[in-house]
């Protein structure tokens, strides 16, 4: 049981911190020249929440499989380093809005969450399917990002 506590609030702590330390953000999203189909600032707080807790469920899935434990290895460390580029995301962009490197960064993050889910369903479909959503943000996140790099340089 702790494990499975464990495993939902590690994502949820990196990501409150990460807002705790991107403090203000939402009010440097709202004074930035929109793209089209860009949300409202309150929806990101509810999206990343499910998100994380998908990702939570996600590991725990992987951690308890029957995998062999260097399989388990490999698709945990992809899972925390994509959890760290999730982390540095927003101080690139809202902190230190640089847009261009938060996009490119994105880039990277897409890249191993791709790996990540590779991994992932090697071991366990379910826990793979979980990260799915996660995965349609974070390109959703990327037009976004690449929006409001040329909309506001």
């Amino acid at each position: 049981m702790a494990g499975w506590i464990i495993s939902i609030l590690l994502p949820l702590a990196v990501g409150g911190l990460a807002g705790f330390l991107s403090m203000n953000s939402m009010s440097v999203y709202q004074d930035l020249v929109q793209p089209a189909l860009a949300p409202p600032s309150w929806l990101f707080g509810i999206v990343w929440t499910v998100l994380y807790i998908l990702m939570g469920v996600a590991s725990y899935l992987v951690f308890r499989s029957d995998a062999a434990p260097q399989e388990k290895k490999t698709a945990l460390t992809l899972y925390a380093v994509q959890l760290f580029l999730n982390f540095c995301w927003p101080l690139l962009f809202f902190r230190m809005q640089n847009y261009l490197g938060a996009f490119l960064l994105l880039v990277l993050l897409i890249l191993v969450l791709i790996a990540t889910i590779s991994r992932f369903a090697a071991i366990s479909k379910p826990a793979a399917w979980l990260l799915v959503p996660y995965l349609l943000w974070t390109l959703f996140a990327g037009y976004l990002n690449f929006s409001i790099w040329l909309l506001n340089r």
